[in-house]
Parts: structure tokens; sequence; C-alpha cells
């Protein structure tokens, strides 16, 4: 596996998002919180997460040496993330 996952599943990716207006904001949020600092000062100038971070995420959601999510495994992510803080906020 590479460090990051192939431009093919980046643009599948993007498409399952887009089919989704509802996760948009949440996408946006949950791409620039796993961006590394100064995303910007480095090639390819985009706010892509961290390699390392992200090729752990992969290995343990896929195993073995990971390799590239399911855009349906993005979407199911973006709609955890997107109810996590009204999950975590209410009392029992």
């Amino acid at each position: 596996m590479t460090d990051q996952p192939s431009p093919r599943w980046m643009l599948a990716g993007a498409v399952a998002v887009v089919r989704h207006p509802s996760l948009w904001a949440t996408a946006l949020r949950q791409l620039f919180r796993l961006a590394p600092s100064g995303w910007w000062k480095r090639a390819p100038f985009l706010p892509l997460p961290d390699a390392a971070y992200l090729k752990f995420r992969l290995v343990t959601a896929y195993g073995g040496s990971g390799g590239d999510p399911q855009p349906k495994d993005l979407i199911t992510y973006l709609h955890w993330c997107r109810a996590w803080p009204e999950v975590t906020s209410k009392t029992h």
C-alpha cells in the first residue's frame, strides 16, 4: 500500500460525498481536522490527512496492509462524525 489512497479512490470518494449534500459540511470539517499543520506549505498543497495516521486507520479497518477504502465506508464514517456530538452530549 502507498501512504495515501490511490487517486482513483480519492475521486470515487469525492463522487460519493457529492451525492450526499447533507454530508458536505461534515466532509470539509473532517478534511481540515485531519490535515497536518502547515499542509499548504508542502506539495501537493492539499489538506490531506497525515500519511502515517491514514495508513494506521486503513490497516485497523481493513487488516493486512490496509488498502483503498470503499466509498460507502467513507459515507458511513461521515454519518458517524456528524452524529457523534449529539450522541455524546446526551445525558443518561
